[in-house]
């Protein structure tokens, strides 16, 4: 079966009368993994969350589609089950559910009803993530990200994104805080994942996630749109020489579109 493709064209999305993306275009296909760069407040944290729905962000022009459906039509829980998967830079904390409870809660909230995962199945498996990512299994029962640690939040999201097996995801700065060896963790939680049906757009600010996740694509953003488009090595540069060289080559001044964009 061939994987989903997730296409975003000429998106505008506004805040609060703000305009922050001004023309997006990407397409993100199964086994593609594409990590999108830029400096602060160019608009790579609002692409994620217009795509997923967050109601602060406003879509005034542009579409985006998976495998042919209309995701703007969708409310937040309908992308989820149409097979979309945000892991987020600031995860909320809820007190009263337990991280176990939260994962099969969601894992079947995309199953057919009357073909929920098994109990011991889903143990069996949140048992097997927990081991790989090198989580304390008494985090399964604690309240969802309350009390945990950035590390720990970061991990968690991870062995969502292991668990509920999306066709696309949406990784927002998921590297931010981590040290060394949790870096090298959530990065073998996402490689275990690649494969023909599963595609990953990353957004970071620095090469060294990628020193342990290639991605196929890499793309810059500044002024709210995809300014520049390569391989791996164009992270590779941007590490080496900054964002210098793109503003000199292509005339732009204030790469920005607004704090925390």
């Amino acid at each position: 079966m061939a994987g989903s493709v997730l296409e975003i064209k000429n998106l505008h999305v506004q805040i609060e009368g703000k305009q922050i993306l001004k023309g997006v275009d990407l397409t993100i296909k199964g086994g593609e993994f594409h990590a999108v760069m830029g400096p602060n407040g160019t608009g790579k944290s609002t692409l994620a969350s217009a795509i997923m729905g967050h109601p602060k962000y406003e879509i005034t022009e542009g579409t985006v589609h998976l495998d042919g459906e209309d995701v703007l039509e969708m409310e937040v829980d309908e992308r989820a089950r149409a097979g979309l998967f945000l892991g987020m830079q600031y995860p909320s904390e809820i007190s009263g559910v337990t991280t176990s409870d939260f994962l099969r809660s969601s894992i079947n909230a995309r199953r057919e009803e009357g073909d929920e995962i098994p109990l011991m199945k889903f143990i069996k498996e949140m048992d097997s993530a927990l081991d790989f990512l090198e989580i304390d299994k008494n985090m399964a029962q604690r309240y969802l990200n309350e009390g945990f640690s950035g590390g720990e939040k970061k991990r968690n999201e991870i062995l969502q994104l292991m668990l509920l097996k999306p066709e696309i995801a949406i990784l927002d700065e998921i590297d931010s805080g981590l040290d060394i060896d949790a870096l090298k963790v959530v990065s073998k939680g996402i490689n275990k994942l690649r494969d023909e049906n599963f595609g990953c757009l990353i957004i970071t600010h620095y090469q060294r996630l990628l020193n342990y996740i290639t991605p196929d694509h890499v793309h810059v953003m500044m002024q709210g749109r995809v300014v520049k488009s390569g391989g791996p090595e164009l992270a590779q540069r941007l590490e080496a020489e900054g964002y210098e060289w793109i503003k000199e080559e292509l005339g732009i001044e204030d790469e920005t579109v607004g704090q925390n964009a």
